[in-house]
This record gives structure tokens, sequence and C-alpha cells, in this order.
């Protein structure tokens, strides 16, 4: 039985719950007697904390933060429209943010995320006030509380940088208006808080509720995780990417955290290597105390939770648990698309890039169940374009529940927040960082990858050579950030990941080029330029890339089985006449839509103008006299078009100019870094979020000066012209 029933759906109970600053006069504190009465059973302490699960639930989380705003990564990105960006979501998209100060979904993400750790300190200092705190039960609802907050930080610190810190609860005369704390004091706080918790708390398969309710098992994965933040970059007020190490005074004691490392002793990390020792020693703790090995299928957690199944103690180590009807998004923004399926629809927000999708090896089985390139319409499965995938991962159409043919948001699938694969890949990231690609850090790799390769006829070298050949500390952290793509797309990990690498502006940089690289491949005029491959040499390299995808359709079961592809990632060796005369087909008109499977086509646009006797023209016809040869052309559009007519053999005077551009779906990804332009030389990406004006008003510390963030770009972008082809006499 799903637990989420009682904890999303659940309405909070009376406590004092900080919503914004412009409440604090209209809060009402509970009596000590009534937080000794709450506090007093376990009964009503789950009551309590179910009250700081409840936030799940709200729109700000089910679709915002797990998913649509986690893109504009070099894996997740979704492409907004033209124009300058207004009040909604797809700034954020587009790293535009700065336009979006008004915008009610800031608003909302900030309260929820505060009012979820307020109510989580109310649950951990009612437990320690309460008679009967030391309890087994107590100690792990109290760990929950911890893990909690904890995570609704981490996503502050990811979205806004430096954000308030509050240690207790909102109570009457307290300080509830407070400023901005460096993130890195925020991580060590909560990292100390995770620590002292964590021994008494209960594994998955040992505590009611499993993987549905935060366990020993994901805040031991937590610490690991958060222990890589605090060792990591992060924006400073001055919109530098600097660690802590950096600028900060390390003698601080808020910026220590004590723990016991693997060997018994206590020890305090405070330094870039003491936090990576401790991501290590915490990943190694996991694996040691509760070893599991990885579903043998890659797909089988993402099904499992299509179906509803909860399996503990095995992969995943905690997911939000979701019920129909009281949120959960996954399956209405996040995954396939369905229009018009007897399972609802979906308003599909969240995208992966044609680049991430040509990254994975051919054998690799995580690219088909990642990349969603099929979706479903009136229970007919057709392909998606190129820059239209979906996440694979999940799809409402397999839900085993019957969520009918209206339904739309809430179709009660879960949404996984650590899996153990990645406990293996920060432990192998932890172990490179301090000690070079040592065997541990190489098997923790092989795990992983031995599962993506599973049955592959090239085993031996996309896992035993590939990690065999990781014998510098470089090639070995590259090999991570690759791998950590193609274990999670979709997953809602790399925006945050690539901000503690200081790797954003790289990766997307690497991801225009690819697509612009890929795109200018479908052209062999552009392609011969010497001027094109002087600057774009390695865009030969993707000739035997499919311009398009060509499919059969061979089933009748409605998924993605009925579709039958001719390659998955290649050109044909033969023309496009040959393979129509097979039954091969890269697009399908039914009524008033086409369904396509353009690719690199997509990602290159070429703009074309005619010019004659001075004057430009956005288009041009040509109509032959096949009885006299002559040559009728009409350039322009009525009422300012020209018509004329050329005898056989004369020139025309029409000059054609063909600009090939990026095209606009990569420009507009990223248009808010460099306006869309391919390299910056800061590589200061702008990521951070703005505090909403709604929250700035109500507060007299809190503004959004510094970081970059009233500095983003606003423009629609600019389509990088990689050359233009000139015909005289067109």
């Amino acid at each position: 039985m799903k637990l989420s029933k009682k904890y999303i759906a659940f309405a909070a109970m009376g406590f004092l719950v900080l919503t914004s600053c412009s409440d604090m006069l209209d809060v009402v504190s509970p009596s000590e007697k009534d937080d000794q009465t709450v506090f007093s059973n376990e009964e009503n302490t789950l009551k309590a904390l179910y009250g700081a699960y409840n936030l799940f639930g709200q729109d700000s989380y089910t679709s915002r933060m797990c998913g649509v705003y986690m893109q504009n990564t070099d894996v997740e990105a979704s492409a907004p429209s033209a124009g300058v960006p207004s009040s909604d979501r797809r700034a954020v998209w587009s790293l535009q943010s700065s336009a979006i100060t008004g915008f009610n979904d800031m608003t909302n993400m900030w309260n929820h995320n505060l009012q979820a750790i307020d109510r989580a300190n109310q649950v951990i200092e009612g437990i320690n006030n309460s008679s009967i705190s030391s309890s087994a039960e107590m100690q792990q609802m109290k760990g929950e509380a911890v893990c909690i907050k904890a995570y609704r930080y981490y996503l502050m610190c990811g979205f806004w940088g430096d954000v308030p810190l509050y240690e207790t609860s909102s109570r009457w005369g307290g300080d509830l208006d407070k400023p901005r704390e460096d993130k890195f004091v925020v991580y060590s706080r909560i990292l100390q808080e995770l620590v002292d918790i964590e021994p008494g708390m209960k594994f998955s398969d040992n505590n009611t509720g499993g993987i549905e309710r935060m366990n020993r098992d994901f805040a031991i994965g937590m610490i690991a995780r958060l222990a890589l933040f605090r060792a990591g970059y992060a924006k400073t007020f001055d919109n530098q990417m600097k660690r802590a190490d950096d600028y900060l005074d390390l003698g601080d004691e808020r910026l220590a955290v004590t723990y016991t490392n693997l060997s018994g002793a206590t020890v305090t990390a405070r330094t870039h290597n003491e936090y990576v020792q401790m991501a290590k020693d915490y990943c190694q703790k996991l694996i040691q105390m509760k070893p599991r090995a990885l579903y043998p299928d890659f797909n089988t957690p993402f099904a499992n939770e299509n179906s509803y199944m909860i399996e503990n103690n095995a992969e995943i180590l905690y997911e939000v648990a979701f019920v129909e009807s009281k949120g959960g998004d996954v399956g209405w923004s996040i995954g396939v698309t369905n229009g018009s399926s007897s399972n609802g629809t979906t308003t599909n927000q969240v995208g992966l890039t044609p680049s991430y999708y040509l990254s994975f090896g051919d054998y690799d089985q995580r690219r088909d169940v990642t990349c969603g390139k099929w979706q479903h319409q009136s229970d007919i499965v057709y392909p998606t374009e190129g820059t239209g995938m979906g996440i694979g991962k999940w799809d409402r159409f397999l839900a085993t529940k019957n969520l009918g043919s209206s339904s739309s948001k809430g179709t009660g699938i879960n949404y996984p927040l650590m899996r153990y694969s990645d406990v293996l890949l920060m432990l192998a990231e932890a172990e490179n960082e301090l000690n070079g690609p040592t065997a541990l850090a190489k098997d923790a790799l092989t795990i992983v990858r031995a599962r993506a390769f599973r049955n592959s006829p090239t085993f031996t070298e996309d896992v035993t050579n590939y990690v065999a050949g990781l014998n510098t500390k470089e090639a070995f952290f590259n090999a991570i950030v690759d791998e950590r793509a193609w274990e999670f797309g979709g997953e809602g990990l790399r925006r945050f990941d690539l901000i503690r690498w200081n790797i954003y502006g790289q990766k997307i940089e690497q991801a225009m080029r690819t697509m612009l690289c890929w795109g200018i491949s479908t052209y062999e005029d552009l392609l011969a330029l010497p001027e094109v491959q002087a600057a774009f040499p390695e865009a030969a390299d993707y000739v035997k890339y499919a311009d398009k995808l060509w499919w059969k359709r061979v089933g009748s079961t409605h998924t993605k089985a009925d579709l039958q592809w001719y390659s998955p990632k290649y050109r044909p060796a033969v023309d496009d006449a040959t393979m129509e005369a097979d039954g091969w087909m890269y697009q399908e008109v039914v009524g008033t839509s086409t369904y396509r499977s353009r690719w690199g086509t997509q990602l290159i646009k070429r703009v074309s103008t005619y010019t004659y006797n001075g004057t430009e023209y956005t288009s041009c016809t040509k109509t032959k006299d096949p009885a006299t040869g002559a040559t009728k052309y009409v350039l322009g559009t009525a009422p300012a078009s020209v018509e004329f007519n050329v005898e056989s053999g004369a020139e025309s005077g029409v000059t054609r100019k063909d600009s090939y551009q990026a095209s606009d779906y990569a420009t507009r990804l990223y248009r808010g870094y460099a306006n869309g332009a391919l390299t910056k030389s800061d590589k200061n990406v702008p990521f951070l979020l703005p505090i909403s004006v709604t929250t700035i008003n109500a507060s007299a510390v809190l503004n959004n000066d510094g970081y970059g963030i009233l500095a983003n770009e606003t423009g629609e972008g600019i389509n990088y012209v990689v050359a233009n082809i000139v015909k005289e006499n067109y």
C-alpha cells in the first residue's frame, strides 16, 4: 500500500508554518502544552511529520523543482518559443530568469521549501522535547524530518545559492526575516544534523513505509551527496565560481562537520579534500552495511514505478510517494508524450537534447530506456523529432492503474530521489579525486557500466577495456561526468552536478557545437567549404549519423515495441527512394497531423534571401514554360512582389544567398548564456534564480543584489552563422 495516501494528501496539523515574511503578524504560536500533546505519542508525531512530507504534493515540487526547472543542461532541455522572455517558466528554460522576478512560481517555490523546512524543524524540536524521544520510532521520525530539511536546503542552494538558514522553527517573537547565509555554511550545518541522526534511523527494509519514507539508506547517500556539494563549486556574491576553500575562513566552526569515519575514529571535515573523504566514507559505509546489486535490467526501477510496485533494500533508496489526484507530475510534465490516449494526456515540459542521444554507445541499453523518441496519440505509437524527445523512463500509457482518458496531472507514479548507482558513482568520483583512478574507483564505475552493456556484443570494448584505459585523474573524472549523464538522464541531477563541478558553460557549449556539427553534416555543399572545414573539422565525423530516422510499424501493442527502426542512430547506405520502396518511412501523415522523425536536419537553419535590382526578397518561385523554355520569376509576396520572365539561356540577375545558421532550437535553449553564442570566455552561466518581488517586498533584508542575477541576457538569442553560400543568376 502506498503510504503517500497519508502524507502527500494529509493536511498539515495546526502548527506554526512559515509562509512568507508578510505573515509574521498573523501567526499564532501553539502553546507548550499543545506541543507536548502532539509529540507525546508516536501516532500524532507521525501526523506532524506527514505535514512536512505534504509539500512534496504541491505543484512547486511535483513538476517545477523536480523536473521543469532542472533543465538547461547538456542533457535535459526544452526549447522556449521565440520572443523576449516574460513571466513564464520558459525564461528558466532559456537561462533568462532575471525576467521573472514577478513570477508566482518563484514565490511558491521559495515559500514551500521554507514551509517544509519549518515543519521539519517543528518535528525535530518536538521529538527532542518529548518524554518518549529515545524510542526507535521517534528517532526514525526525527531522522526523516532532518532528511526532509536537508533535501529542501539542497534544492534551495541549488536554485538560489546563498539562502536564509533556519536552524530552529519559527516562533512568536523569533527572527523570521533572515538575510542570505553562505551556501557552504548551509551545507555544513545540515550535514552535521544528518550525521548526528543517521545512526538512529532504520534501513528501508525495516522501516514502515520502506522507500516511500526517508530512511537510513537515503540518509547515508544524502550525506555523501551533500559532502560533495560542500567540497564543490558554487556562485558567490561577486558572481564568481569558487569553492569554500577559495574565499571563506575554514576555521569558522559553522563550516566544520564532525563524524565517525570507517575506522571508528572521530574526524572533522573542513577542507575540500576532507569533505571528499567524507563522501567516500559514507558511500563505503552504505555499501558495507547494506550491500545490494543493481537490477540486471536498467529499465526495472522505472517499470516498477509505472506499475506502482515497491521493493525495499533494492536499487531505489528513496522515491517521492505520489497518489492519483493528490500530486505527482511524473507521466504528465515528465515522461513520454501522450495525446488523447486511453490513459490520459500530457503537457510534456522536460526534454532531452539530440546531442545527448548521440553520445550513447550503440549497445548502451540506457539510451532507449531514457530517450523517449516515441509518443502516443489516440493509443497509436508514432516517432518524435530529435528535438522533441521526452523522458522514456516514465510513460503514463504503461501505468497499471486505469487513469482514464480524461486524466492529466496526479498520475500517482513515484519519482526517485536517489538510486544505488548514484552511490557507486559518487564513490568512484570521490576516490578518484583523492587518489586517482584506483582499483576501488574503477570497480565502482565498472558495476554501473556492466549493467548498461549487459549482453552487449561489445561488452569487452565498452566496459572492460574502457574502464581499464582510464589511467589519469582527468580522464577518469571526465568519464564520471559522462557516466552520470547516461545513468541519470531525466532524473533532475545534471543541473546541480554541473554547478558543483564548475563545468556548466563548457558542457552546454559542447552540446551546441555537437548539434551544429551534426546539422552541418547534412548539407554536402556546406561541409565542402574550406572555411567550414577549418572552423568545424569534426563536422565530417557526423556524416554517418542520421539526418532522419527510418521506421516501420510492426505491432499493435500501442507501445514503443510497435516501432521497428532501420537504424536507431545512423544513415542508411541507400537513397530515400530505395528506403521508401522497401516500406520504411520517416514521416506519417494522419489527417491534419504529420509525425516526423527528423534528426540532423533539425539542427541547422538555412535562411535564403534573393536580391534583384538592389532589393532583397525573402522568397522566390520559378516556373519554367516547357514550350518556350522561358522561366517566370516571382520574388516576395503580394502586394510587394515582383514578377518577370527570363528567356531560355539568359541571365536572371537574381542573386540567391543561403545563410546556414545554428538552429532556433539550440540557440533558444541557452540564449541567456552569451545570448545563445557558442563560446563565452568566462564560462559563467546565469543559472541562479531570482527571489521573487513578493518575497523581497515582505522582507527588510532580502534582495537580488549580486550573484549576476539581474545581469542575465534577455534577448531572443543570436543564431550563429556558419557560412553563406551565394549563387549568382539563380
